[in-house]
């Protein structure tokens, strides 16, 4: 009997751990800011793999939350929660409020009596597309008087993810969103107030203050309607993409703005310049943080943007405080305002990490907080816009007074005055004048002395190029007198045809025997070859003048001072004509010119930079050989890799630079060479010239080897 009463006990004990084992919601009626964050459990999956069937056949994967208002923070994760209704009260059909709109991906499961329906909405989609065509995520649930069902949400964000869950009906639903959409018109319509009637402000003084300022809290005004989700419907913003990157875009950008605002109204530039760098190096974060999101670095973004805030308003209190003990009324005005919208701030975020409760007013704190802000700042701005006014009145009456006594004296001492003034005058316009004929004289010298290392290059070349241009010119000279010689016998020869052409006496057996004695007397054939060889002779002679005279002119081009495109080859190739006649019979030159672009350059410039340093290499290769068999001079051109710069290198065999003298080849009047063989200008003028190109020379030298110098120069000149 007693093994009966046990047993019986042990049944009823199972039977009301059974009856109490649901520790879900019973819903019974609607309760106002009531969220069910403790009965709900949680799960991250940090893979991001996981489906609705793996979760909901893993309960033990879940975690019990210990607080009303989940906060699962800022990871790029799918966080899973799960929960259970059961419906106590007479309505039959309840609605899950997720009140918190800034979630990118929302998929809500419920699972009764084993069959799942699920509901997935997006971040940026079309709100009135939704069944509650409200910003807040809204699920309806059909469920009797008594029915239980399993409930899941699925949700991802890029940003802070708080869950505010609470489950109402219709009717109490509506009640809520109605209070929360009352209070977002009452902020707009304060904002848009303060920004209307600031921009009034600003239009009727033109102070530059109030333009700062609108811009400032228009996109504190935008920010906190991106927080209330109120901004994308408005706009019909349809996008993902956009609206993952809005709310962290609204914050950098109404940080930007309220930096600028700061440096206007505090004057930190001024008052405070250390700390204005500071605030600049704020700045120059927020523009990384908006390069961020270009990027698509989405969470780093949205923490860095936290950071920054945080550390910038902390920078304004400092100094807001360090000034508001030695300036004006307003900026106490200031740090009042700043210290309220700091408050609020820390208000909001307290509540975050339930610190505070999650309520009405902790959740519109910064609402609240931005309205108290935008309001005392209005009244710093106009006090400190009348401050202005009244200290313009001020200096403009010590002004009007300093202008009368000043007109006092001006009057007694006009006479004394002018004459100084002529006297000055006169003196001025001596000293100008001699100042205007130096600065002329000192640019004519400077453009002398540039111009004067290629004139004493030229000179030192001229007896060579005159003997170049003298053999060919000796040549046709000489041809001259044996061409008329042989020329007047042509005329002759036709002369005796004609004669015997027009004697009728003559039979035509006979003019044909006179015309052929008469030919082997000149000897025509003869004549025929000897004006050939000469004409020719005279034609190569003429074209060797005009390639000697073609070099020149490409050589000494007169468009030094414009930008034009160019044959670097043509140039190089004219410089070595130029200098053909220094080049002995024992030295071997050695062309590789690559395919080269029309390059941008001073095509005269160039040309002098090429003779001095073919000049300079010729000096070496002889100063080694002394005239002697073995020297080599190497000419290349090319394209770099990336083909947007050209290279022409210059090789010798010579006796090479030292290492001690190599860092003083482009100093000017430095050189090496004997008194009367240079003017040690040719290296610097070289260097300057490709140092206008944009370009740089390289030099490898080994002593008793030779030397390369390699000039690089962009295909394209930016200026």
């Amino acid at each position: 009997m007693n093994q009966k009463k046990l047993l019986l006990t042990l049944l009823l004990f199972i039977s009301f751990l059974c009856t109490n084992a649901f520790e879900g919601i019973r819903f019974v009626k609607d309760q106002s800011n009531s969220y069910i964050g403790k009965s709900v459990s949680v799960l991250k999956d940090q893979t991001k793999q996981l489906t609705f069937e793996d979760v909901r056949r893993q309960p033990n994967l879940f975690k019990a939350s210990k607080d009303e208002v989940l906060n699962l923070g800022i990871e790029d994760v799918n966080n899973w929660i799960q929960f259970e209704i059961r419906n106590l009260s007479d309505k039959e059909k309840l609605v899950v409020n997720l009140s918190h709109a800034n979630i990118d991906e929302v998929v809500f499961y419920t699972l009764r009596n084993g069959v799942v329906d699920s509901t997935s909405l997006k971040y940026g989609g079309n709100v009135k597309d939704r069944a509650y065509p409200h910003q807040f995520f809204l699920f309806e649930i059909p469920l009797k008087k008594g029915e239980k069902v399993t409930c899941f949400f699925k949700l991802r964000s890029n940003t802070q993810l708080m869950a505010p869950i609470s489950i109402h009906t219709e009717r109490g639903v509506m009640e809520t969103l109605l209070e929360t959409d009352i209070f977002s018109a009452i902020y707009i319509g304060l904002m848009l107030a303060m920004i209307l009637y600031n921009i009034f402000l600003f239009f009727s003084t033109r102070e530059s203050h109030y333009y700062v300022y609108v811009n400032y809290i228009f996109w504190v005004t935008i920010a906190q309607c991106i927080i209330l989700g109120i901004f994308e419907p408005f706009f019909s913003i349809h996008s993902v993409w956009l609206s993952s990157r809005l709310l962290t875009f609204s914050g950098a950008m109404s940080g930007i703005a309220a930096i600028f605002f700061v440096k206007s109204f505090l004057q930190t530039a001024k008052d405070a310049p250390k700390l204005d760098k500071l605030l600049n190096i704020f700045l120059i974060s927020y523009f990384i943080i908006i390069g961020f999101l270009a990027a698509g670095i989405l969470i780093p973004a949205y923490k860095m943007v936290n950071i920054v805030a945080g550390g910038g308003s902390i920078i304004v209190l400092i100094v807001a405080f360090k000034l508001s003990g030695q300036k004006y009324k307003q900026t106490k005005y200031f740090l009042f305002a700043w210290c309220v919208f700091l408050v609020s701030v820390v208000v909001y975020v307290f509540k975050d990490y339930n610190i505070l409760k999650y309520n009405f007013f902790t959740v519109r704190s910064v609402q609240i907080g931005s309205v108290i802000e935008a309001i005392l700042l209005s009244f710093a701005l106009g006090d400190k816009i009348n401050i202005y006014r009244k200290e313009k009145e001020e200096s403009q009456t010590r002004e009007l007074a300093t202008l009368l006594e000043n007109e006092r004296l001006i009057r007694e001492q006009n006479v004394v005055l002018e004459q100084k003034v002529e006297e000055r005058t006169s003196e001025l316009m001596e000293t100008n004048e001699s100042l205007q004929a130096t600065l002329k004289h000192l640019k004519e010298t400077q453009s002398q002395l540039v111009e004067a290392e290629k004139m004493a290059s030229l000179g030192q070349l001229t007896a060579g190029v005159a003997h170049e241009i003298n053999n060919p010119i000796n040549f046709v000279t000489s041809s001259v007198a044996p061409l008329k010689r042989d020329i007047n016998m042509i005329w002759e020869t036709l002369d005796e045809v004609e004669s015997v052409a027009l004697d009728d006496e003559l039979t035509l057996s006979e003019k044909q025997s006179r015309i052929i004695a008469y030919k082997e007397e000149i000897d025509l054939e003869y004549l025929r070859t000897e004006v050939d060889f000469l004409l020719k002779g005279m034609s190569e002679g003429a074209n060797r003048t005009a390639e000697i005279v073609k070099s020149l002119r490409i050589f000494s081009r007169v468009d030094e001072d414009t930008l034009k495109f160019a044959d670097i080859n043509e140039g190089l190739e004219s410089t070595m004509v130029i200098l053909n006649s220094l080049i002995q019979q024992g030295i071997e030159v050695d062309k590789n010119y690559g395919e080269l672009p029309a390059i941008e350059c001073y095509a005269g410039k160039l040309n002098q930079v090429f003779l001095n340093i073919l000049t300079n290499a010729i000096y070496a290769i002889n100063k080694k050989f002394q005239n002697n068999p073995g020297g080599i001079l190497k000419l290349k051109t090319g394209l770099t890799e990336d083909d947007s710069f050209m290279y022409i290198s210059i090789a010798d065999n010579g006796i090479g630079i030292p290492s001690e003298i190599r860092e003083k080849i482009f100093e000017p009047f430095f050189t090496t060479k004997d008194v009367g063989e240079g003017t040690g200008l040719g290296m610097s003028i070289a260097y300057n010239t490709i140092a206008k190109h944009n370009g740089k020379i390289v030099v490898d030298s080994i002593v008793g080897e030779g030397t390369v110098f390699k000039l690089i120069i962009p295909i394209r000149q930016i200026i």
